[in-house]
């Protein structure tokens, strides 16, 4: 098959071959000649661009473009002439990253593969994704790029989906393996060094033994294992990328623990190259910043996966094996292989294996991994249960609906995972600051160095050469990189635990900056199933018995109304049958049970029987006025009861909304219902701002309004008629019980559909953006404080001159304290 991205074939003595390349985008939306002929003009409009070929049948355009131009021109001016260009997501894993100076690097490298639109590399995540128009790039061809920028890439392939902390773990191990042996090879080198200068009976003691020139040989050997052993992941990745011109975190400590090896073994074989009096020995510096860099690396990874473990825990939910049911038999395989239509049985204490209906049997399922909620949920035939989840108490077979990548637990973890990996608008200017960091403490470092050798007191080559490495130690752009992602990756986490769902990691400031909370009023603010709420009787007659005459009648009523009112008779038993059944629309409906005549409706429809309601007026009037719907029950032609139907607010609706008024939000509520019943449940939850009997295209106009009087609008919904709201608020939170659409069309969704949900997404917004700013205060500061002093700027004024020793320490609990900041949002969360 002929690749979609080739050079073009030219001679290689064409200078004009050698700055383009060819390039071929699928094309959506093309119908007809005029369509191709549209398309092809606006390419060839394109400065450079030449060879323009169009293919209706294929749906592909084929040009050739300078390097200079992005392929996202090209990819606009088919947009701009009323086409689209399909794009897609190629993912990898990539290893060796440590700084942000490394993201910006791998960024680079995938932002110029022919096609790429856009580039996100997470460095807490070790995550690297590409968009692209689709065809264009081939997952070889990012990890080509990546291996160009000096990485490893790995695949997400599904043994890597099923068990993502692996790399991490494997991470992890080889740092605490280095650790140990540099340690290990380290304490010799620390303890004749350090020993000699505290104890100076201890230094002559061991030049005694091995002498001058043994002691010294001693240590130097010691020191080349260690920075050959442990410390060669730092020039393996380092001194490559400062050839590149494209230096790291790596490089920095490459260069500092090198030059003080390499000052020290020239101190030892050829001192004298070296002017009088500065043959130094600096082999303890050199082991200690690689031991020290390792001991924080070592930490930090171990937060990291700290950090991670909400997606692990989510995907340990999920069983290995199954009980598959064939007839009546029974046996185990692994819930992989499980398909769309098998039954499965679960017993009690068992994790559900895959997303399914019940078919027989009923239990208790404990859903808290899901939506947060404590309390088991009860589950009968035709009840939905969702994978992952625990089994309490009874045991039932399920017929599995969804398997793999589509159950509910799958979509949740590729949410979280898709959330973790995201950028905040902040990150940019980040990024841009950390471009040029390494580069600039390279350059501080050497003037640093030609400051103390020419101004600096004798002998001036050792206090040059420790300030220098001292610089080039305490630099941390690891902190810098980790601030925004890893606040992200345990924010992102911790809602999922808590039942939150963000599906981008942008969400966490769009919600943090949102002035108001709209909220639709069915199914978001009440339950969203009406109930029988109350039940007047009329003097002489019997509530039981009304109940069961009126739930006869209207068991045959479709009306949602109707339902509810025999949900309510089913339940206090059952109930006697019902014929001649005749239903008015918009009034009511009538039957004769056990001989007896039964009649229910509006006051419209007792007038039309000629029964008189006025006993029970008063009543209605305050039922109505509560935002319910009254119906009267008329038997054998007397004013019998009057039942009253709501749909009643959800338990936790006021305290939440109090809550978020108490946060400083303006609550607002859309609603299509009636304006009487808005405004009664408005009441009842003490909100102000109500716009009632609105269409789908009402509830955008009415957002567009709310932005312009308060700011940023947050749109909480759960129908097909809330989607287009959704998706014009500047945050859209779904209900996770709601319709699919809406869950699609949002940016958050509250797993458990209750209002303590949303509650939580804004508290844990807010603390996620507090935490990055924290983060970030501090990686600047840091740097900002303590470069200049590792540059010596305190010992010019008479202070002390920070060694290379404090400056790897200090380097290292930067990274550290990033991260274990980052870790105390594992325990933020709200009470409402």
């Amino acid at each position: 098959m002929e690749p979609l991205l080739k050079r073009p074939t030219m001679p290689l003595a064409s200078a004009d071959s050698a700055a383009r390349i060819r390039l071929t985008l699928p094309v959506e939306g093309m119908s007809c000649a005029s369509c191709v002929g549209r398309v092809e003009r606006a390419l060839a409009a394109l400065p450079g661009v030449t060879d323009v070929s169009v293919n209706l049948v294929t749906g592909r355009a084929s040009f050739e473009l300078p390097e200079d131009i992005p392929p996202s021109r090209a990819v606009e001016a088919i947009r701009d002439a009323g086409y689209d260009v399909p794009e897609s997501v190629t993912a990898v894993t990539v290893e060796g990253m440590t700084c942000a100076s490394c993201v910006g690097r791998v960024e680079r490298a995938l932002l110029a593969l022919p096609g790429a639109t856009s580039a996100s590399v997470n460095l807490a995540t070790g995550r690297a994704e590409l968009r692209h128009a689709a065809g264009a790039v081939s997952v070889s061809d990012v990890e080509a790029a990546v291996r160009r920028a000096g990485y490893e890439p790995h695949r997400l392939d599904a043994a890597q989906v099923a068990s993502p902390d692996d790399r991490q773990e494997r991470e992890a191990g080889g740092l605490r393996r280095d650790l140990i042996l540099a340690a290990v090879l380290s304490s010799p080198v620390v303890v004749l060094d350090m020993g000699g200068h505290l104890l100076p009976r201890f230094h002559h003691a061991v030049t005694g033994v091995l002498g001058g020139a043994g002691y010294a040989w001693l240590q130097a050997v010691l020191a080349t294992l260690v920075l050959a052993g442990p410390g060669r992941r730092f020039f393996r990745i380092g001194v490559p990328n400062l050839l590149r011109g494209h230096p790291d975190m790596n490089a920095l400590v490459a260069l500092g623990a090198g030059a003080a090896y390499l000052f020290s073994l020239v101190s030892t074989a050829v001192p004298w190259w070296l002017p009088d009096g500065s043959a130094h020995l600096y082999f303890e510096a050199s082991v200690l910043i690689v031991t020290l860099i390792l001991l924080g690396r070592t930490l930090e990874a171990r937060a990291r996966g700290r950090a991670g473990a909400a997606i692990a825990r989510l995907i340990d939910l999920s069983p290995k094996t199954a009980r598959l049911v064939e007839g009546s038999n029974e046996r185990e395989v692994p819930a992989s292989d499980l398909r769309i239509g098998d039954r499965v049985r679960v017993r009690p204490g068992e994790r559900v294996p895959a997303d399914g209906t019940v078919a027989s049997g009923a239990s208790f399922i404990d859903e808290s991994m899901i939506t947060g909620e404590p309390v088991p949920v009860e589950k009968g035939r035709g009840s939905r249960v969702v994978g992952g989840t625990l089994n309490t108490t009874g045991s039932f077979d399920l017929t599995v609906d969804r398997t793999g990548a589509d159950t509910a637990l799958a979509r949740i973890v590729r949410m979280v995972e898709e959330a973790q990996g995201g950028k905040l608008p902040i990150q940019a200017l980040v990024d841009r600051v950390t471009l040029r960091f390494v580069p600039a403490v390279i350059a501080i470092a050497v003037l640093t160095f030609l400051a103390w050798l020419v101004l600096g007191p004798a002998p001036a080559l050792g206090h040059a050469l420790v300030a220098a490495i001292s610089v080039l130690i305490i630099a941390c752009p690891c902190a810098m990189g980790l601030a925004t992602p890893v606040s992200i990756m345990v924010g992102t986490g911790r809602a999922a635990e808590r039942g939150v769902l963000f599906r981008q990691g942008g969400a966490l400031q769009s919600l943090r900056d949102a002035r108001v909370i709209a909220l639709d009023k069915t199914g978001t603010l009440t339950e969203g199933h009406p109930r029988l709420t109350d039940l007047v009787t009329a003097p002489g007659f019997a509530e039981e018995s009304v109940l069961a005459l009126a739930g006869a009648v209207e068991a045959r009523s479709e009306h949602p109304v109707a339902r509810a009112i025999a949900a309510a008779a089913r339940e206090a038993g059952a109930l006697p049958e019902a014929e001649a059944f005749e239903a008015v629309p918009g009034h009511g409906a009538s039957a004769r049970i056990e001989g007896r005549a039964v009649a229910l409706g509006n006051r419209r429809y007792m007038e039309r029987l000629g029964i008189t309601t006025g006993a029970l007026e008063s009543e209605a009037a305050r039922l109505a006025q509560e935002g319910k719907s009254p119906i009267f029950a008329a038997i054998d032609g007397r004013l019998a009861a009057l039942v009253a139907v709501a749909d009643p607010i959800k338990p936790e609706a006021r305290t939440s909304l109090e809550a978020l008024r108490a946060r400083g939000l303006t609550v607002a509520m859309l609603t299509g219902d009636a304006r009487a019943t808005a405004e009664a449940v408005a009441r009842t939850l003490g909100i102000t701002e109500v716009e009632a009997e609105v269409l789908p295209e009402g509830k955008v106009a009415a957002l567009r309004r709310l932005r312009e009087a308060h700011g940023p609008v947050a749109f909480v919904g759960d129908g097909i008629n809330d989607a287009p709201a959704l998706a014009e608020a500047d945050i859209g939170i779904a209900i996770g019980t709601g319709t699919d659409i809406a869950v699609e069309s949002a940016d958050v969704v509250l797993m458990s559909g209750a209002l303590g949900g949303l509650v939580e997404a804004v508290v844990l917004s807010r603390a996620t953006l507090a935490n990055i700013r924290q983060n970030l205060f501090w990686a600047f500061a840091y740097n900002a404080a303590l470069i200049p002093v590792a540059a010596g700027v305190l010992a010019a004024f008479g202070g002390p001159q920070l060694s290379p020793v404090l400056a790897a320490g200090a380097m290292a609990l930067s990274s550290v304290f990033v991260v274990g900041n980052a870790l105390r949002l594992r325990w933020a969360g709200a009470v409402t």
